[in-house]
């Protein structure tokens, strides 16, 4: 059911350019323009908003461990992603939309973090499905290369809305549409464009991109297959070789990778004192950077395999984040920053490549959830870390230290895994 098939490039083009669509809202959202708002504008201190946004995403995290394995085992049952995609893709773009509500106001809190909570588990269930796809769309021998492409595609999104966001509506002066700065409208307005953003962007996909056939299957009968499949594949994962081992490193170099661009934002503005503007304009670098090393490391991953590009990419990001802990110099982060982006989008766009060629074609979604388990299952504890140290020693620096743990951890374990290397292409037709 879930043999790739050919499919024409334009339905290619169509699947990348969802990535483009929705990374524009952890790009804008989670880490740079609303973090930083909720920090310095809605919480008490900056401190306080840390750990606050730190236990928001937390909590969202556990929620996205609990329910993705599940919708992937029902989902292999029936067989269609995209209805699953479009579900999860409404909530989050509701909910994102709502944010434009949440004034620079204390009695806000709750309510940004309820939003921004309910966005993220859309946002993220979602990508599980969409994830699902690529094994159907593409032949394995090319699935490193596209998905690079498509990582790559989502920083080229997220670079492109965070410049509009800055142009049209932070630096803007006056602002558009007679938006009121003193309530931090200009800002506020961000949540309902990149929900527009979204939803325009991610419309081709459903229109072009083939999904999987029905199975006919009643709901009730792909709902207890789905689970009695699901409840098989844990007590036997054991036997799936080397994917226990893999979920289990992923599990923790991800979640040092999102800790660190959930609070990438937060503490540049606290630690080396910029503000949103200075923010923006290095988010921008960040994904340029970022959307270069994904494009570029497409081809590595399809030379030298999955495995080897993700190896080079963690350790990348263990040497580079640990130099962006001990400078002082604004300058300095500014470059260092930069050069931990070329490595991000590999770590990333490996990581789903890899997951894709191990698991078996007849359980792609479920083996997805338990993907997006692996990355999710601890997603609270690289966020409380941060904002347990930080409020425990009243320094950024600290909190944002445990994160290096996370990153030698999932190397450590990755290393000994014999797979993930070289797909050979196929014999040429006669």
């Amino acid at each position: 059911m879930s043999e790739s098939r050919p499919v024409s490039r334009r339905a290619l083009a169509a699947w990348c350019l969802y990535d483009w669509a929705n990374s524009a809202f952890p790009t804008v959202i989670i880490t740079f323009v609303f973090a930083v708002y909720f920090t310095t504008g809605i919480a008490p201190d900056e401190e306080t908003g840390t750990a606050w946004w730190g236990w928001t995403l937390s909590l969202s995290g556990l929620a996205i461990a609990v329910v993705s394995p599940i919708l992937g085992a029902i989902a292999d049952q029936n067989g269609p992603r995209k209805p699953w995609i479009f579900g999860f893709s409404v909530i989050c773009v509701v909910s994102g939309f709502a944010l434009w509500t949440v004034k620079p106001e204390a009695e806000d809190a709750i309510r940004a973090m309820l939003l921004v909570g309910i966005a993220n588990f859309g946002f993220e269930v979602a990508t599980v499905f969409y994830n699902a796809m690529l094994p159907s769309l593409v032949q394995r021998h090319r699935i490193g290369l596209i998905s690079g492409w498509a990582w790559g595609c989502g920083y080229a999104g997220g670079l492109a809305c965070l410049g509009l966001c800055l142009v049209l509506l932070v630096q803007a002066d006056p602002p558009l549409f007679g938006l009121d700065k003193s309530t931090a409208e200009q800002v506020r307005a961000t949540g309902p464009f990149v929900a527009i953003w979204f939803m325009i962007f991610a419309l081709p996909m459903f229109l072009f991109t083939p999904d999987q056939p029905r199975s006919h299957k009643p709901v009730h009968e792909a709902v207890s297959v789905g689970l009695s499949t699901l409840w098989k594949t844990l007590k036997s994962f054991r036997g799936f070789g080397p994917i226990p081992r893999y979920l289990l490193a992923r599990m923790l170099y991800t979640d040092g990778l999102n800790t660190l661009f959930q609070f990438g934002g937060i503490y540049a503005a606290g630690t080396f004192g910029m503000d949103t503007e200075e923010i923006l304009i290095f988010a921008l670098l960040l994904n340029v950077f970022a959307g270069l090393g994904a494009f570029g490391f497409a081809w590595i991953d399809d030379w030298f395999g999955a495995k080897p590009t993700i190896v080079v990419s963690v350790s990348a990001l263990f040497i580079l984040g640990g130099a962006l802990l001990l400078i002082e110099d604004k300058m300095w982060f500014y470059v260092l920053g930069c050069a931990l982006g070329i490595f991000v989008g590999p770590a990333q766009a490996a990581s789903r490549s890899m997951m894709a060629l191990m698991a078996p074609p007849h359980l792609t979604a479920e083996m997805f959830g338990l993907y997006a388990l692996s990355g999710r299952i601890t997603a609270f504890l690289g966020p409380f870390m941060v904002g347990t140290v930080t409020a425990l020693t009243a320094s950024q620096r600290w909190g944002m230290a445990t994160i290096l743990v996370l990153f030698l951890a999932g190397l450590i374990l990755l290393l000994p895994i014999k797979a993930g290397g070289r797909e050979p292409a196929p014999p040429p037709q006669a």
